[in-house]
């Protein structure tokens, strides 16, 4: 490393040049200090529970110290990073089948037909987050990831384009069939 110059002090791709350089677990503590919690986060959208999206980002961790090298620099690295954690949870679902369709009124009980009274604002809101939030395990692994790194992540429409290797045009229409999809399975739980 340059003589004065910290880690945490490097651009993320100086970060990286380094770490597969040298191959040192410590330069990668650093990488993964920066961008654990969103790794966590992204996790999470995939995951059921808090544990098994811990897991999954120690386990993104891990792969990725071993893919470290496959980095070229053609995007930022944070934009590589969301794609190598979006494909490994793809790949997660897809491996363990966590994609279980089930009847949206499977679930439903006596209760959820009587009236309601004196709903707050904020009760309403958090109603439609927990709806939007079964709608969203409705559709698949793929539409639902886009959504997120569009909506929750603020990811851009030429980000997710670089990220998934096709055209703007292609992601528009992808976002567009997504929005479609998850506002039927929205209202189908209605």
């Amino acid at each position: 490393m340059e003589i004065g110059r910290k880690p945490r002090t490097l651009s993320d791709e100086e970060l990286v040049r380094k770490i597969v350089q040298v191959n040192d677990p410590l330069l990668f503590g650093h990488l993964y200090d920066r961008y654990a919690q969103r790794v966590y986060n992204k996790c999470y959208g995939f995951s059921k529970s808090k544990d098994e999206a811990e897991d999954l980002t120690q386990d993104v961790f891990l792969k990725l110290y071993l893919k470290l090298d496959t980095f070229k620099g053609n995007s930022k690295f944070s934009t590589w990073l969301y794609a190598f954690t979006y494909n490994f949870c793809v790949n997660y679902v897809r491996r363990k089948n966590l994609k279980k369709v089930e009847h949206p009124l499977d679930n439903v009980c006596d209760a959820d037909f009587m009236p309601l009274f004196e709903v707050s604002e904020e009760q309403l809101m958090q109603v439609k987050a927990k709806r939007l939030k079964k709608a969203l395990e409705l559709i698949t692994a793929e539409d639902k990831s886009l959504l997120l790194l569009k909506y929750q992540d603020d990811v851009s429409v030429k980000e997710l384009g670089i990220l998934l290797g096709v055209s703007e045009g292609a992601i528009k229409m992808r976002l567009k069939r997504a929005r479609q999809k998850v506002i039927r399975a929205y209202h189908k739980l209605t």
